[in-house]
Formats: C-alpha cells, sequence, structure tokens
C-alpha cells in the first residue's frame, strides 16, 4: 500500500495511476470523501486529511510501504511563507509518528538557491523533512523537477486570439530545464517502489531544454497559424500581476528572475540530471485535444 497525496492534480494522478498499473494498492490522500470517489471506483482505499491536519495525515500514512508527499502549491503566498510552513510542519509531524519505509516529495529546481524566491516553500520542505532521514534514519528523497512543460496551457488562449505569447522567460531564445507532468509521475512512482537509505536528491528534466522561441514555433505548427513570443517588460511585472488579483507578486517576479539569471538551476548541473521522454509538442497537443 502507498499513500499518495495530492492524487487529484497532474503529478499525484500520475503517480497513483502507475503504482496500480503496476499491481499495487494506493490510499488516496484527500480533503473530502467526494474528491475521492473517482480513486474508490479505481479500487484504492481513500482517507481524508487535509493537509495541514498532522493527525488525520498520521492516520493516513500509517500502515504502508511509502508516501508520497506533494506541497499545496500557493502561487500568492504571505511574506513570512506561513501557507506552506504550517503544512510542512503538520507533514513532518504525522511522517515522525507514522514512521513509513520510505518518503518521496515532489522538490523543484533551484531549491537549493539562498536567494528569495517563490520556490523557497520547496526549500523549507526539503530541510524539514530531510532532517528525518538524519534524525529518524527515514529514507526521503525529493524529486526536483524542472518548470512545468504543462504551464503553456496560458500561452494557448493568447496564441489563438492575437498570435502572441507574452513571456516571462527571458531572454526568448535561452533554453529552460522543463519537463511533463506524466514524466514527473512516472519517476516519483519508480522511486516509491525503490529501496534507498538516508537522503537523496534526483533532479528531471525533460528530453532536451526549452525556449520561449520553440514554444512559440510549436503551437504555430499546432494551431495552423503565426505565433510569436513577446517578452513582459520587467518594470511592468508588478502591475500585471497585482491586476490579476496578486496581493503579494514579490515572490514570483523573484523566481522568474532567477530563472532568468540562471541562479534558479539545477544543482548538479545539466550532465548529472535524469532526463524524461514526454517532449514539448506532445504536452502542447494533449493539452489542444483537451480543449484548451
Amino acid at each position: 500500500m502507498f499513500a499518495v497525496t495530492g492524487i487529484t492534480g497532474q503529478v499525484g494522478g500520475v503517480v497513483a495511476r502507475a503504482l496500480l498499473s503496476a499491481g499495487k494498492d494506493v490510499r488516496a490522500v484527500v480533503r473530502s470523501a467526494h474528491k475521492g470517489d473517482a480513486w474508490a471506483a479505481q479500487g484504492c482505499e481513500v482517507a481524508l486529511a487535509a493537509m495541514d491536519d498532522a493527525q488525520a495525515l498520521r492516520r493516513a500514512f500509517s500502515g504502508v510501504e511509502g508516501v508520497f508527499v506533494l506541497l499545496p502549491p500557493t502561487f500568492d503566498p504571505s511574506a513570512d511563507l506561513r501557507e506552506s510552513r504550517g503544512v510542512v510542519a503538520a507533514l513532518r509531524e504525522a511522517l515522525q509518528a507514522a514512521r513509513p519505509p520510505r518518503v518521496v516529495c515532489l522538490s523543484t529546481i533551484g531549491a537549493q538557491a539562498s536567494q528569495p524566491n517563490l520556490l523557497q516553500q520547496l526549500s523549507h520542505m526539503e530541510r524539514e523533512l530531510g532532517a528525518l532521514a538524519t534524525s529518524m534514519l527515514m529514507p526521503v528523497a525529493f524529486l526536483r523537477a524542472g518548470w512545468f512543460m504543462e504551464n503553456t496551457v496560458w500561452d494557448i488562449e493568447p496564441a489563438r486570439s492575437s498570435g502572441i505569447i507574452p513571456s516571462y522567460l527571458q531572454p526568448l531564445d535561452r533554453p529552460v530545464p522543463m519537463v511533463a507532468t506524466a514524466d514527473v509521475g512516472r519517476v516519483a512512482a519508480a522511486l516509491l517502489q525503490q529501496a534507498w537509505q538516508g537522503r537523496q536528491v534526483v533532479e528531471l528534466e525533460g528530453p532536451r531544454r526549452v525556449t520561449p522561441l520553440e514554444i512559440a514555433d510549436t503551437l504555430s505548427a499546432l494551431l495552423g497559424r503565426p505565433v510569436a513570443a513577446q517578452p513582459v517588460p520587467r518594470d511592468t511585472w508588478d502591475a500585471v500581476f497585482r491586476a490579476q488579483g496578486m496581493h503579494n507578486p514579490a515572490p514570483r517576479m523573484q523566481m522568474l528572475d532567477g530563472f532568468n539569471a540562471g541562479w534558479i538551476g539545477f544543482e548538479a548541473g545539466e550532465a548529472a540530471t535524469r532526463k524524461g521522454t514526454v517532449t514539448l509538442r506532445t504536452v502542447l497537443a494533449g493539452l489542444l485535444e483537451r480543449g484548451h
């Protein structure tokens, strides 16, 4: 039995389906029974637990072979990142009590960076949960994934309507480590079924790095119309994000600065990263087929 958090999302769903395909039992950790119905129909056991409820998480994580941890994303956090810190504290308490044989956590490229930015939510998670590998000899793996290719879903509407996709990743010809959620989920499921000791980090990206220009070219080919990428001026970001409803855009802007300046990257370097197999074209074609 494997406990999977975030199972209703893209990565968690792939993890669960991969485990089920391998003949493994899966415990779907969800906030409400309604969210677990579809997974119960596929043969999963359902455990109800909010991600900040340490006692419910302890019950969900008990008696399993492994736990997949996905920190709920907070894109507009408080200045002190209190939202994610509360969840991480609950996860640590639950894992300490349940003592599963292994834990796989979805982390991010750049988790090792010390500069303030949005991804420090996951840096904090790595520090707190990684300490369990030392203090409790609990095997904990952090899967540091590149920029999700599925983020290109936001480029589809402007590509269709205007033929221009605004890009915060700059310069437009700079390759960015990206990866499909299908690859992330499959690697996470494989890690859950392996044995290791202590803390380990696996850094994962797609088959090759992607530029914003390539995103535009791929959309152009798939849509059958010219599509161009256009950089969004840095001095407009704060106003743009606030107009979209954000209250604290600074961490998001700092994250984008990190990608653009290169200080958000893989710790071990490109040669040492694990490579996925799903291409950008495959991801974009799938998004279009699903009606985005």
